[in-house]
């Protein structure tokens, strides 16, 4: 029994002796480590600067730009205020324009392009030109915007398909109309853009796309108000598609 605890007592010796001795190599490298660096920083000194240099001015100028565009942003929805109240006046003119003493959706987005204020400004510039007949100037427009929010976007790629269907484009209305379907899918939307994409397809007499279409709604979106008219046209489809 005596020979097992001096058999353990001197493993636990031997394990302490190897565990100083590693750190106390460890040290040694780390030293030796350390001394390598300061001696690369001493020599390369104006490159090791050069890049830190560079790195805080990437930062700065990152962090000085968001600040800048933050306030940008603020100005720019003040000045928008004026060019909203005469788009839900339906004065479309005013809306993109201006009235000769407020900024309209244009101005804002010459001056505030880069901001979220500017993003929005081409959306109401894009459906104010659809409103007033311009569809391909509502088509870039709406090209050019970008919005995270599900509904929004969405309702920018239906209307570019509204735009391309009134100048006789049906495919690239039916693209749209398919992206606004499938962004984010929800029961209230989607089904009306899968209609739209359907209608669109039957211009192109793609039958079988515009039953696919409507076969989506059926299977799907029991409940939503274009379900019954779906099924009507699937049947319609169905009869002048056979043989």
């Amino acid at each position: 029994m005596a020979s097992r605890r001096y058999k353990v007592k001197k493993s636990a010796q031997t394990a302490q002796k190897d565990v100083a001795k590693d750190f106390i190599e460890s040290s040694e490298v780390l030293a030796e480590q350390l001394s390598k660096t300061e001696d690369f920083i001493q020599k390369n000194k104006n490159l090791v600067l050069g890049v830190l240099a560079a790195v805080l001015l990437v930062v700065g100028g990152y962090l000085g730009y968001r600040y800048y565009i933050q306030g940008q942003n603020e100005i720019a929805q003040k000045d928008m205020f004026q060019a909203i109240f005469y788009f839900e006046q339906d004065s479309l003119d005013k809306a993109l324009n201006g009235d000769g003493l407020n900024f309209g959706m244009l101005q804002i987005i010459e001056d505030y392009g880069a901001t979220k204020a500017g993003n929005i400004a081409r959306f109401y510039a894009g459906v104010s030109y659809l409103k007033k007949g311009e569809f391909q100037t509502a088509i870039e427009y709406l090209d050019d915007f970008s919005s995270s929010d599900l509904i929004v976007q969405a309702r920018a790629y239906s209307l570019i398909g509204d735009a391309y269907m009134e100048l006789g484009n049906y495919s690239d209305a039916a693209s749209n109309y398919e992206k606004a379907a499938s962004h984010k899918s929800n029961k209230e939307f989607t089904p009306q853009y899968l209609f739209k994409a359907a209608l669109a397809y039957e211009k192109q007499s793609n039958y079988q796309a515009a039953i696919d279409n409507y076969q989506q709604v059926i299977d799907e979106y029991f409940g939503s108000a274009q379900y019954q008219d779906a099924r009507k046209h699937k049947a319609r489809l169905e009869a002048l598609a056979s043989p």
